[in-house]
């Protein structure tokens, strides 16, 4: 059994459908009924109970829960969360699948790789970093097996928690300007969702990727903000707007918007270079070529430009 934890959003419905396209059985967990192509199973991963129930018979978990985009929420229910995992993936024998971000980096002058130090830039960070090191301890200090699987910003079709959708791609699609965060001018990489899915899939079925991190497949013909948004204005036959939304306007902006003003400490995302590579996936398991952002632009395009 492959049992997909948070199965109800973007990551873990395209990874149900991967691993039952692959030909396995599939178990998905959520807070709330989210019926498809498997089993499912209504359960809180925040109570330990429910979860071990949730998680029996499972011989891979994969983590695609995430948390409400509240610093005190997650300074609060991350390390918590993580550990009720943990435990229950050890007492029944699972192996664990946990997507990551790329928060515990911080600001990292050049390409991030597996090797980067974890120095975060951000409250958020030191969250995520301590949520890593748990992770890592329990590989190679409790005999967990499993592995890390670290994402670049999300963005695809369907994909409503990604940074582009709101602001940029349904923007555009109604004709109004691209609102994007930080310095329009600096490289920024995106995961192409699809892509996330089929390469934790991969992870899971494959043994050589226990005890490490793993970067997710992610294209490197990398755009900046301002070119991102004149291929999809293109792709949506759009008029080409732009609309930077720099520091004091966040600020600003976050006075009246509660997701902004969590954004605020992020801004050096959006505002230096944000280069990703996964060249050590593609090395080991090449057996997936990332998604071209043109292409990927276009299919996305297609999503949003026709609702």
């Amino acid at each position: 059994m492959q049992t997909v934890l948070g199965i109800n959003g973007i990551t873990g419905k395209l990874l149900a459908n991967e691993l039952i396209r692959r030909g396995h059985k599939v178990r998905g967990i959520s807070r709330r009924p989210f019926p498809g192509a498997w089993e499912h199973v209504t359960a809180d991963a925040m109570d330990a109970a429910q979860l071990k129930t949730a998680l029996q018979g499972s011989e891979v978990v994969y983590f695609c829960l995430g948390l409400e985009y509240k610093l005190k929420i997650w300074q609060r229910d991350w390390l918590p969360l993580v550990e009720g995992v943990i435990v229950a993936c050890l007492e029944i024998n699972a192996k664990l699948v946990f997507l990551d971000n790329v928060y515990m980096y911080g600001l990292v002058k050049g390409v991030m790789t597996e090797e980067t130090p974890m120095n975060p830039s951000s409250k958020k960070g030191e969250v995520r970093k301590a949520v890593a090191e748990k992770l890592l301890d329990a590989f190679k200090n409790r005999g967990l097996r499993g592995c890390i699987a670290r994402s670049a910003d999300f963005y695809g079709p369907d994909c409503e928690k990604s940074m582009l959708t709101s602001t940029v791609f349904e923007n555009i699609a109604k004709g109004k300007s691209a609102q994007l965060l930080g310095n329009p001018d600096t490289l920024h990489d995106f995961t192409y969702t699809e892509d996330i899915a089929k390469s934790m899939a991969t992870l899971g079925l494959d043994n050589r990727s226990d005890g490490q991190v793993w970067h997710l497949p992610t294209a490197q013909n990398t755009m900046t903000g301002k070119e991102m948004v004149a291929a999809i204005s293109q792709a949506m036959g759009k008029p080409n707007k732009l609309q930077p939304l720099g520091n004091t306007m966040v600020s600003f902006l976050g006075l009246f918007i509660p997701i902004l003003r969590e954004v605020r400490e992020m801004m050096y995302q959006y505002n230096h270079d944000y280069r990703f590579s996964s060249a050590k996936y593609e090395r080991v398991f090449g057996d997936l070529a990332p998604m071209d952002y043109l292409e990927g632009v276009k299919q996305t395009s297609a999503f949003y430009g026709g609702r």
